[in-house]
């Protein structure tokens, strides 16, 4: 019976996917022929990628968030490999400049902020007590945000005594080359990639389903399963199957950008930089080999050429090339999951790049892919949790951008006056007033952005709470005010301590002397 049994369980499942075809390259494209090599190898007999040489890609998504440590560690990829062949940077968050108001800057670290104490977050305890002597701003207790200040570095220390326990960090890297990267790793480990273009998608006449794809040469690639990774186009999920897309340009008017690379700063700063302009915002993504730079702005306030010309007028470094324009509508595919197509990144959505979260919703979406995998059942339970989970997801982000512009005291410009005054999503408006009443801020479900990115963000521009929260006055504030600046003054010693950020990239940024960031060393 044992015997039966063990053989019954090494047969195969004859209604497993055979065929997984990847429609696209790119980012998105690679990251899922990566990720499909690693986990579902054995488990699918053919892995086919197809994308042409004569499409460019899109390639702005330079700057990532802390998740992408989980990637790159399903994939077993060693960190200095991937910051050698990337030419990466690492980032400790993102300085925003002018959004608050013309003249301000604030810092959105990654990491942890300071300590809850007796239940009350961190974030209502500085409100409380902002005021005293000595107490400082809200990013002094991010190690991540005064060690960016200081143009350093450190990984985050396994002790939870250390400071440097608190540190979160992600990377600026070159999406171009990051495509590459993975596109070596995926064909070492059996992806099969196909040149050519795409010109036709055929699908059963009974059941709907994608059966094929017909390349400009007339030879046809089957598949049971289709990842639709072809920009913006959006060649099977929004053409052959025709899934709508909900548009949120009304809440995020920006619709164009311009991007051009610069030469290399010598000064590699360890955060994203994010200029606000009078109708949108320029980014700053320092490399090794170069400067990532463009400006989002919103067409119906601002003409192209003017965008051009302060995106030229606030470089810091000199032009490697032209600007080259993207034109976008902000929001997300009706479903990321019909029938048995999946799209991830440009093909599923959009959202513009304020947060760096375009690179993480491909993560996101080959995740969660993977956890729900189908057989050739296609379970319509697991592309609804799958479609319900996505879109949750970019309409969290969708709030955390919207918070960015709505939140603003700028009145200068027609667009500020805009987004400031404009109608939001109820969703944000209950998180917004919850807030401003007492500060307040709650984490819902498994979305992205953490407490202490809200209150960064929100502190940041501008937004001060009502009163302080009830619990606060049950506490000692007297000693909890001298517990604070004995802890903004061990962050300020701290950083003072790491090596700065060029050492520590290695090598081959070119300091031999400095492959570890850590304090002491």
């Amino acid at each position: 019976m044992d015997r039966e049994n063990n053989e019954a369980m090494t047969q195969p499942d004859n209604n497993a996917i055979r065929d997984l075809v990847i429609v696209g390259g790119g980012t998105a494209g690679w990251m899922m022929a990566a990720a499909a090599a690693r986990v579902l190898a054995g488990g699918v007999r053919r892995i086919t990628l197809i994308e042409s040489d004569a499409i460019g890609t899109i390639g702005v998504g330079e700057a990532t968030i802390p998740p992408i440590h989980g990637f790159n560690e399903l994939l077993g990829i060693e960190e200095q490999a991937f910051l050698d062949a990337t030419k990466a940077t690492f980032k400790l968050g993102i300085q925003f400049e002018n959004w608050g108001q013309v003249g301000e800057r604030y810092f959105h670290p990654f990491g942890k902020t300071g300590r809850d104490f007796d239940g009350i977050a961190f974030h209502q305890l500085w409100s409380w007590l902002r005021d005293e002597e000595g107490v400082g701003q809200l990013e002094d207790y991010s190690m991540s945000a005064v060690a960016a200040r200081n143009g350093r570095f450190a990984r985050p220390d396994a002790n939870p005594r250390s400071p440097l326990s608190n540190v979160g960090y992600a990377y600026h890297f070159d999406a171009t080359l990051y495509a590459a990267f993975l596109r070596e790793y995926a064909i070492e480990r059996g992806v099969v990639r196909v040149e050519g273009r795409i010109v036709d998608v055929e699908l059963d006449g009974e059941s709907g389903y994608v059966s094929s794809v017909r390349r400009e040469d007339g030879a046809s690639i089957p598949g049971d399963l289709f990842v639709d990774c072809s920009g913006f186009r959006s060649l099977l999920l929004g053409g052959a199957l025709g899934v709508g897309y909900n548009d949120w340009s009304h809440w995020l008017p920006c619709d164009r950008a311009l991007a051009i690379p610069s030469a290399a700063d010598e000064e590699i700063a360890p955060f994203t930089n994010s200029h606000a302009h009078g109708a949108g915002w320029q980014w700053r993504i320092p490399l090794q080999h170069r400067t990532g730079n463009g400006h989002v702005y919103a067409s119906a306030f601002m003409d192209d050429d003017e965008a051009e010309r302060l995106l030229l007028a606030n470089l810091k470094t000199p032009p490697l090339g032209e600007c080259r324009p993207l034109r976008f509508a902000t929001g997300v595919r009706e479903r990321l999951w019909d029938r048995n197509v999946v799209a991830l990144g440009l093909a599923g959505g959009f959202l513009e790049p304020l947060e760096s979260t375009s690179i993480h919703l491909i993560q996101t979406g080959i995740a969660k892919l993977l956890a729900l995998f189908p057989d050739r059942n296609f379970a319509d339970v697991e592309r609804d949790e799958y479609n319900r989970l996505m879109t949750s997801g970019y309409a969290a982000i969708r709030d955390f951008i919207v918070a960015h512009y709505h939140v603003t005291r700028r009145d200068d410009t027609p667009f500020w006056n805009h987004v400031r005054t404009m109608d939001i999503p109820d969703s944000l408006k209950t998180r917004l007033e919850l807030y401003r009443q007492k500060g307040r801020i709650f984490r819902y479900d498994d979305e992205l952005f953490s407490i202490a990115s809200w209150s960064a963000v929100l502190n940041g521009q501008g937004l001060v709470p009502l009163a302080n929260d009830p619990l606060c006055a049950a506490l000692d504030g007297e000693s909890l005010a001298e517990a604070m600046r004995r802890m903004r003054q061990v962050h300020h010693n701290m950083a003072a301590r790491l090596p700065m950020h060029r050492a520590a990239l290695g090598p081959s940024a070119g300091d031999a002397g400095a492959v570890t960031a850590r304090a002491g060393t």
